[in-house]
C-alpha cells in the first residue's frame, strides 16, 4: 500500500476505479476477423497518440491474452474528443471489433461523492459495532473485536493494493459493498465466540480466562470453519463463474471471510485472554458461595 501511495501513476493505497476519481475509460480490441489486425498492440504508438491528442498522463493497459486488447482511463473526454482519439488509434494500430468496444464515462464530482460515501459508511458500521458490542458485553470485547475486524479489512485492502500493483487491478464501488458484508461476517464469528465466553464463565466461573477462552473457541470451532467453508463454496462459484462484474466482488469476499475466520479465533478471543490476565482479571467471577475469608 505504501509503495502504490508513491507510484505517480496511482498515488493512493488502492489503484482507485473510475467510480472514485472520474474520467472517461475506453476499452477497445482489435478486429481479428482482418488478418492484418491479429498483432499484439504496440504500447509505444498507442501512448504516442495520446500524446497528440493531449492525453499524455492518461493510464493505459494492454488486455487479454494474446495483447489484442486496450483499456485505456483519461479525463473526461466529451463525445466529439472520444470520437477522435478512437479514429487516431484505429489509423495508428488497426481497426476495432465494434461490439467489443466499451465507454465509460463519470464525472469527478460524483466520483468524490461515491468515494465519500463508501468511506462514510465503513466509519459509521465500526462506530456502529463498537457500540452495540460496548452495550451487549463491555468495552474491552468491543476494542478487540474492532480490533479483529480492522485485521480484516487491512488484510483484504493488502491484497487487493499487491493485485493493483502487479496486475493493475483497480477497486470500485463494489469494493466498499465487500468490504462492508465481510465487517457484518467477521463481527458475527466473534460475537458467536464471545457469547459462549459468557456462557462458559457462568458454568465455570473459578477457571482463568485464558482456560474460559480456550475452551469457548474450541466449543465454536467446527461451526466456523463450517460456516466459513460452505460460504467459500459459493462464492468461489460466483469468482469462477460469475463473470467479471462479480468476479473481483467475490474475491474480496473470499480474502475477507478467510482472514475473518482467522481474526475471530486467533485475534478477538486471545487478545481479550492476554488483556485480561494482564489487567488482573484472568479469573472474571469468583464461584458462587465463596465468601471473602474461604477465598483467602
Amino acid at each position: 500500500m505504501a509503495i502504490s501511495w508513491t507510484r505517480p501513476d496511482i498515488r493512493a493505497p488502492l489503484r482507485p476505479s473510475l467510480d472514485f476519481i472520474g474520467g472517461t475509460r475506453l476499452q477497445f480490441e482489435l478486429d481479428c476477423t482482418k488478418p492484418e489486425n491479429c498483432k499484439p498492440i504496440d504500447l509505444a504508438a498507442v501512448r504516442e497518440v495520446l500524446d497528440t491528442q493531449g492525453l499524455a498522463g492518461s493510464s493505459i493497459q494492454v488486455i487479454g491474452k494474446e495483447q489484442q486488447g486496450l483499456s485505456l482511463r483519461t479525463k473526461t473526454l466529451d463525445v466529439e474528443q472520444r470520437t477522435n482519439l478512437q479514429t487516431a488509434l484505429s489509423e495508428k494500430i488497426g481497426d476495432f471489433a465494434p461490439q467489443s468496444t466499451q465507454i465509460d464515462t463519470v464525472g469527478p464530482t460524483l466520483g468524490k461523492q461515491l468515494f465519500t460515501s463508501g468511506l462514510l459508511a465503513l466509519l459509521v458500521s465500526f462506530a456502529g459495532i463498537t457500540a452495540y458490542l460496548t452495550f451487549r458485553f463491555q468495552l474491552d470485547y468491543a476494542f478487540f473485536a474492532f480490533v479483529a475486524v480492522f485485521h480484516d479489512v487491512l488484510v483484504t485492502l493488502g491484497v487487493f493494493s499487491f493485485l493493483g500493483l502487479v496486475q493493475g487491478l483497480e477497486v470500485d464501488s463494489l469494493f466498499v459493498v465487500a468490504l462492508l458484508t465481510l465487517i457484518g461476517f467477521s463481527v458475527n464469528d466473534t460475537v458467536v465466540i464471545y457469547d459462549r465466553v459468557r456462557e462458559v464463565i457462568k458454568l465455570n466461573p473459578g477457571l482463568s480466562i485464558d482456560q474460559i477462552v480456550d475452551d469457548a473457541v474450541m466449543q465454536t470451532l467446527g461451526r466456523s470453519i463450517n460456516t466459513t467453508f460452505t460460504t467459500l463454496l459459493t462464492l468461489f462459484s460466483i469468482f469462477l463463474f460469475g463473470g467479471e462484474t462479480l468476479k473481483y466482488f467475490a474475491l474480496a469476499l473470499i480474502v475477507g471471510f478467510i482472514a475473518g475466520s482467522y481474526s475471530s479465533i486467533f485475534v478477538a478471543s486471545t487478545l481479550l485472554a492476554w488483556w485480561r490476565s494482564r489487567t488482573g482479571h484472568s479469573i472474571p467471577v469468583p464461584a458462587e458461595g465463596i465468601n471473602q475469608s474461604e477465598e483467602v
